[in-house]
């Protein structure tokens, strides 16, 4: 099961965090993996782990808010791999900051990125798949994208750009489904990476946010990087429009 030899992905936001777990996991599945991201030494560094256990890679240099990087992008994998079948947009920044501080250019900054990123990204490798009749995009979205029954403050910008990745995931779906191409969303919760670092920093900071989790832990980038193996795999041909949460029960309570 979760087979995915002779498949190729790209993976933006791939230097680090959930974007380096994401690469990892499908290149154990079996993909060829781009992995893309705005530091090309660090995506070497990915390339490098996967080829260490036999696996297929190429880094790529790409800044999401950049449409001729991302063209660029999909040329380097057509040329070098002939086809793009799974595309994981997870590119993404959060900072917080209170709404009356917020500057527009705090708030362009996140939408460009989180989410605008994710529309370019789409919008380069549709045509691929859809001349195949074959695909699969993952967005990583949150929990923290709205209409959850909790709201995170500090975070108006962060938690639009998110809602706004479940949005289109949901209506990308449709819109793709006659070309054999699913689009899911990932929402994760508080997973253990270098962008959720400051959540650890402070001890009351963190208590807290443990104690609102049933698993009283913060999750492993792998565990999200599984789901998004399940999503490209065959086993996964009939889920599409969905926006699957990772969140250690925090939504429950």
């Amino acid at each position: 099961m979760f087979n995915l030899n002779g498949k190729v992905a790209i993976v933006t936001g791939a230097r680090r965090g959930m974007g380096r777990t994401h690469s990892l996991l499908l290149a154990q599945a079996g993909a060829k993996v781009v992995v893309s991201d705005i530091d090309l030494e660090e995506c070497g560094q990915v390339v490098a782990e996967i080829e260490k256990t036999g696996g297929e890679a190429m880094a790529v240099k790409c800044d999401v808010t950049n449409k001729k990087d991302i063209a660029e992008m999909v040329a380097k994998t057509i040329e070098k791999f002939g086809k793009i079948d799974i595309l994981v947009n997870n590119a993404g920044i959060c900072q917080f900051k209170p709404f009356v501080d917020l500057t527009d250019d705090d708030w362009d900054k996140t939408i460009n990125i989180n989410l605008r990123g994710y529309y370019w990204c789409a919008k380069a490798v549709a045509p691929e798949m859809i001349k195949q009749k074959y695909g699969r995009i993952i967005n990583i979205a949150s929990i923290a994208a709205g209409q959850m029954g909790v709201g995170f403050q500090g975070l108006t910008h962060y938690c639009a750009s998110k809602g706004g990745i479940a949005a289109f995931s949901e209506a990308l779906a449709l819109e793709l489904a006659p070309y054999n191409i699913t689009v899911n969303a990932i929402a994760p919760g508080a997973i253990d990476t270098p962008m959720a670092a400051s959540t650890k920093t402070d001890p009351k900071t963190y208590k807290a946010s443990m104690a609102r989790i049933p698993l009283k832990r913060m999750g492993k980038p792998e565990e999200v990087s599984a789901l998004v193996v399940f999503l490209a795999s065959d086993e996964a041909s009939y889920v599409t429009g969905d926006l699957i949460v990772a969140d250690g029960g925090y939504l429950s309570t």
